[in-house]
């Protein structure tokens, strides 16, 4: 959950997202060391008499300003490209929840299920419970068994949305007439909260998404409960 003044990226709750948080620590201290550098050379230059302003050829200069960035593009883009084939990683899901976008809420049917669908709709702000969150709270929440496999097919209804849960390290755009899927796997119990990322309309900003994490027992019963009172 985010909070006021955060500088940093909300806390992991999922593998996914934890390696993305290394990542960017690992891209952030490679940009810090070559913005050091480049620092360094510009006032080195300016403030010493020793430095030749006037070089027109160095060999040796050429090929380390050519080989230096290439080593540096390697280092970034070997560990990006694995989380992007662990992002697109998809086997055995536990569970299928299909979401699928309008204006201006979502819908979300368990397929494995016969009839377990729901639409999800924000609560108003003169109807929120002490503690719970202004433009972010839904009368009904995505209900998932943690540490399980999930499969999210993502669609929309009308116009482009986006499935959004930062904490689970998930962006899907819902596109009308295809059918995205991602995945994730919640490491731990809890709420998570996320918002539609694509601008659809004037109540774009009224369309959060929570999706709360629960033990496997906790899910069937609330699965149960569901069923029933369909």
């Amino acid at each position: 959950m985010a909070h006021p003044s955060q500088l940093g990226f909300q806390d992991a709750a999922s593998p996914v997202m934890e390696e993305l948080l290394h990542f960017h620590d690992h891209a952030l201290m490679i940009v810090f060391l070559i913005s050091t550098l480049v620092l360094y050379i510009i006032v080195a230059m300016v403030s010493t008499k020793l430095t030749n302003k006037y070089i027109l050829d160095s060999q040796e200069i050429e090929i380390i300003w050519t080989i230096l960035p290439a080593i540096i593009l390697i280092l970034i883009a070997l560990p990006s490209l694995r989380i992007l084939y662990l992002m697109d990683e998809i086997n055995d899901p536990h569970l299928t929840v299909k979401a699928m976008g309008h204006q201006w809420y979502w819908s979300y049917e368990y397929t494995d299920y016969d009839d377990l669908n729901f639409d999800s709709y924000m609560v108003p702000t003169q109807d929120l419970a002490p503690g719970q969150f202004r433009l972010l709270e839904t009368d009904h929440r995505m209900v998932v068994p943690v540490d399980s496999p999930i499969r999210v097919l993502v669609s929309a209804e009308d116009v482009l949305h986006s499935w959004a849960v930062p904490s689970l390290g998930i962006k899907m755009d819902a596109v009308p007439g295809r059918l995205n899927q991602t995945a994730f796997i919640a490491s731990r119990p809890g709420v998570f909260y996320g918002q539609c990322s694509e601008i659809c309309g004037a109540n774009h900003s009224f369309m959060p998404i929570v999706v709360e994490a629960v033990p496997l027992e906790h899910f069937e019963n609330w699965s149960s409960l569901m069923l029933e009172d369909a």
